[in-house]
């Protein structure tokens, strides 16, 4: 990948050239959602997948295992850099695909047994 940059009289200035490689412990990871914060010096980005684990029958309520895959920590500027990028990336996305839209959680048909789980997919 090259670049030009051009300076403040309009020259073109030397070229950039950026030479990308995947070191051989790469991965990739897919993530259904993400979590994190700030604090004055970086902004913590840690991306997850929930997988259904039943029915606790002692507080009434669905549990579910939120495994984080892994974790992204940004400089301020990195992250403001990866904010407009996203945003640039999504208007291409909806420009080619249509609008991305939220699934809408429907009320359940009938009560569910005991023993089964109410999530179907992702939370």
């Amino acid at each position: 990948m090259t670049e030009e940059k051009k300076n403040p009289e309009g020259k073109v200035a030397k070229k950039l050239k950026i030479e990308i490689r995947k070191p051989e412990d790469f991965k990739q990871v897919y993530a259904i959602g993400a979590l994190g914060g700030h604090s004055p010096y970086d902004f913590r980005i840690g991306f997850y997948n929930d997988s259904p684990k039943g029915f606790d029958k002692s507080s009434n309520s669905q549990v579910v295992q939120r495994s984080i895959e892994t974790e992204v920590i940004l400089s301020p500027l990195a992250a403001l850099e990866l904010s407009h990028w996203l945003e640039q990336h999504i208007r291409d996305y909806e420009a080619m695909f249509g609008p991305i839209t939220r699934v809408q959680k429907q009320p359940p048909k009938m009560k569910q047994p005991e023993d089964t789980s109410e999530i179907q997919g992702y939370i």
